[in-house]
């Protein structure tokens, strides 16, 4: 098995997971979401150190994993930048300071498909709009992702909040500081790893895994929400986040039609 391999071969174990996770529930389910976040994690980071390097991917699990820890741990206890909440004991394994230690490397998960999908969509911008752009588009993307995963988690009971009625219709139990503090976050993140992959980033080979990854989410996380999951808010998690996360996915389709119509129209060479 080559390498190139290997985060095509992670990806769709993660999914096969996926596909599990609303045919079981109690422990095992607990099990289930473990090795999801375990493999999309893996996937993400083989990813990432064969097409852009491992100074690169050393620096993406820094920030991410780390400022998600740090963020998740000054949460808990504080309530900044999210809003009061807490998780649930001994479901996600072992943690820190009441915070999960597989929960910052579902932080590497998540951000590094919409960043490549990020990356993709901003490739024709000037120098300054490219960067603005893609802090800006991942940012957007990570929210997309959180109004999914959220209402999830809090319908798994895998973590509660304190208030009550603060928030979306249909969702009022996640509070409005929950999504605000993602942004913040979002762009801590975002604009360190602008920073970093102007002097680290290598031209990907390919991305084909992150960027199915990203669809796979996007459209899966849609169709489990509104078919497959019993709670009633994941109805209303549906829309928010196939609306939110659909700004880059509709944008990424629009991309696929125009470079296969470009390519159509190209004259053979003789």
């Amino acid at each position: 098995m080559t390498p190139q391999k290997v985060p095509l071969i992670l990806a769709l174990a993660a999914v096969g997971a996926q596909i599990v996770y609303p045919l079981v529930d109690g422990s095992t389910r607990d099990l289930v979401t473990i090795a999801v976040v375990g493999l999309l994690a893996a996937a993400s980071i083989s990813h990432a150190v064969i097409n852009r390097g491992a100074a690169w991917t050393i620096a993406l699990i820094a920030v991410t994993a780390g400022i998600g820890l740090a963020s998740e741990i000054v949460g808990t206890a504080t309530g900044i930048p999210y809003g009061c909440y807490s998780y649930s004991v001994d479901r996600l394994g072992p943690a820190l300071s009441g915070v999960p230690l597989i929960i910052p490397f579902a932080w590497t998960a998540g951000f590094y498909p919409i960043w490549c999908v990020a990356t993709r969509l901003v490739r024709n911008f000037s120098t300054v709009s490219r960067r603005i752009g893609r802090i800006t588009l991942t940012v957007l993307g990570l929210l997309g992702w959180d109004l999914y995963l959220d209402p999830q988690m809090v319908a798994d009971r895998q973590w509660a909040w304190c208030a009550e009625n603060a928030g979306l219709p249909g969702i009022s139990h996640i509070p409005l500081t929950n999504y605000a503090g993602w942004i913040v976050v979002g762009v801590v993140m975002a604009t360190i790893m602008e920073l970093i992959s102007t002097r680290y980033e290598k031209d990907s080979r390919s991305e084909a895994v992150p960027i199915g990854l990203f669809l796979w989410t996007w459209l899966g996380s849609a169709l489990a929400h509104s078919v497959f999951l019993s709670a009633p808010e994941l109805r209303y998690s549906a829309m928010y986040g196939f609306a939110v996360m659909g700004i880059l996915g509709s944008w990424l389709l629009l991309t696929f039609i125009r470079d296969r119509t470009s390519l159509a129209d190209t004259p053979p060479r003789r």
